[in-house]
């Protein structure tokens, strides 16, 4: 069983920045895609980034493309995301997320494990 541990939300003004960070138990963490979701009160979960096991390859959904980033320490089981010029339509909770399978890393169904989520409050 893999557990996920994200932190580093808050709040912050728009046009501002936040990283957020995902640590994983166990020895296994580069065995795993991994993602980042989020959901805004009243909607869907929605995928934002992901980035496969070695860091090569990295996705993310439309309106994230040039001011969000995806990367991994797989020394140190920690994967990461940047978030700059953020926009208040940003604010919602953000989850991180394990795929073993490596596959379709933009499909929320692909993916086996979710950390508890961490709120992202972006304010006018």
């Amino acid at each position: 069983q893999v557990q996920l541990v994200e932190s580093g939300g808050g709040l912050v003004q728009a046009g501002g920045s936040l990283r957020l960070s995902c640590a994983a138990s166990g020895r296994t963490f580069s065995r795993y895609g991994m993602g980042w979701f989020r959901q805004a009160p009243g909607k869907e979960r929605e995928f934002v980034a992901a980035i496969s096991r070695r860091g090569y390859n990295t996705y993310y959904q439309d309106s994230v493309k040039g001011r969000f980033t995806i990367s991994r320490d797989n020394a140190k089981n920690t994967v990461y995301l940047q978030m700059n010029s953020l926009k208040p339509e940003d604010t919602a909770v953000y989850y991180c997320a394990a795929d073993l399978s490596g596959d379709h890393l933009e499909e929320l169904r692909e993916y086996d494990y979710w950390g508890q989520g961490t709120q992202v409050t972006v304010s006018l």
